[in-house]
């Protein structure tokens, strides 16, 4: 089960990989946004959980028996699986910038 808080994070953390290609150009590469996109997604549950599960007790999630965490609050090994949201993030919100607002036809650069 998941907690209503994730909603909101996910949420967040979309509309936050929707702005990669509004702030940034369409020249960078797109490895260079999924890395963008991962740091934003690992800094955004980082402060989620800081407040979450530190302040409030709420203990919504725990990753302090990973090696590499952090306050149990982010780990390496989420910090990977950040990358493929990433990815299906940023495309996703291209897309449906282009299908539904008649934005920019998404092209990306690999390298």
């Amino acid at each position: 089960r998941s907690h209503w808080t994730m909603f909101l994070l996910g949420g967040i953390c979309f509309a936050a990989l929707g702005l990669i290609n509004e702030i940034l150009p369409w020249s960078m590469a797109l490895w260079k946004q999924i890395l963008i996109g991962t740091g934003i997604i690992t800094a955004l549950e980082f402060l989620t959980g800081c407040v979450v599960n530190l302040c409030l007790g709420w203990n919504i999630w725990d990753y302090s028996h990973l090696p590499g965490n952090i306050l149990g609050q982010i780990c390496p090994q989420y910090c990977l699986l950040w990358l493929s949201v990433s990815l299906a993030g940023i495309v996703l919100d291209d897309w449906l910038r282009y299908w539904w607002w008649g934005e920019e036809r998404p092209k990306y650069k690999m390298i």
